[in-house]
């Protein structure tokens, strides 16, 4: 395993990234753009990128946060619980729209195919990040061919850049898996994106995780599940070699 930090230069300033491949799959079938969660990068994230990048994959996991740096880091388990960080990690992730993520989104696929990633590309993201992987699909959709969301939140909300508005431009196939609880994609909120996305012609499976909570795919959060987690691995890497290896080899 091999992991290359790299700067990608954006409309507003650099951000840092990391660069992950296996050193026993070069060139690498495909990308994958991986979105943070709250908490911005680290080794827990770092660790899922490395593991996606074990099935064959390129990597990236770039700072959505690069606007505000330096900053943290933040503890997953206490960061919201402790007022003495949960102000400044609030005002990171309302300070990062999702505008300015479609804006960088273009810079992080020109950083991969600057590294000679220059098949397709699949997109990932959690918490924060799952609306960005989405948002990414709708606004480079020749470019992305498959897009997950996990513990996503307001994924169809009332606000103007929420994902949901933006389906009928999406050309990827589309999953998301939802907690069984959670206060930032509620009921009806799922409904209106299954919705959209059935109206826009999406292929996409919304999936209900049932007893997770908000942030259980992530393994130093404090809600992690280790059985959740392993079954959103395996919902994962099906749709990247279904969408990004099986459908590379389909295309003449």
């Amino acid at each position: 395993m091999t992991k290359h930090d790299i700067q990608i230069k954006t409309r507003d300033g650099v951000a840092n990234a990391g660069l992950f491949r296996s050193a026993n799959a070069s060139p690498a079938k495909a990308g994958v753009i991986l979105y943070q969660d709250a908490f911005g990068p680290r080794p827990a994230l770092d660790g899922m990128a490395e593991r996606l990048a074990n099935e064959g994959y390129a990597v990236l996991v770039p700072d959505l946060f690069y606007r505000n740096a330096p900053y943290g880091p933040f503890d997953a388990k206490t960061a919201f619980a402790e007022e003495k960080t949960k102000i400044p990690l609030m005002a990171l992730v309302t300070g990062t729209t999702q505008e300015m993520t479609i804006s960088d989104s273009g810079a992080f696929l020109d950083a991969l195919a600057a590294e000679g990633i220059t098949g397709p590309i699949g997109t990932v993201g959690y918490c924060m990040g799952g609306g960005r992987a989405l948002n990414a699909a709708a606004n480079y959709p020749d470019r992305i061919r498959a897009a997950a969301s996990f513990h996503g939140g307001n994924l169809a909300s009332d606000a103007a850049d929420s994902p949901h508005r933006k389906a009928a431009s999406i050309k990827a196939r589309v999953y998301v898996g939802m907690s069984g609880v959670d206060r930032s994609f509620p009921p009806e909120q799922s409904a209106r994106l299954a919705e959209a996305l059935r109206v826009a012609e999406v292929d996409h499976v919304i999936e209900n995780y049932a007893g997770m909570a908000h942030g259980w795919c992530v393994p130093d959060h404090s809600v992690f599940n280790a059985a959740g987690a392993e079954r959103h691995w395996k919902r994962l890497t099906t749709l990247f070699a279904e969408t990004l290896i099986l459908g590379q080899r389909s295309r003449p």
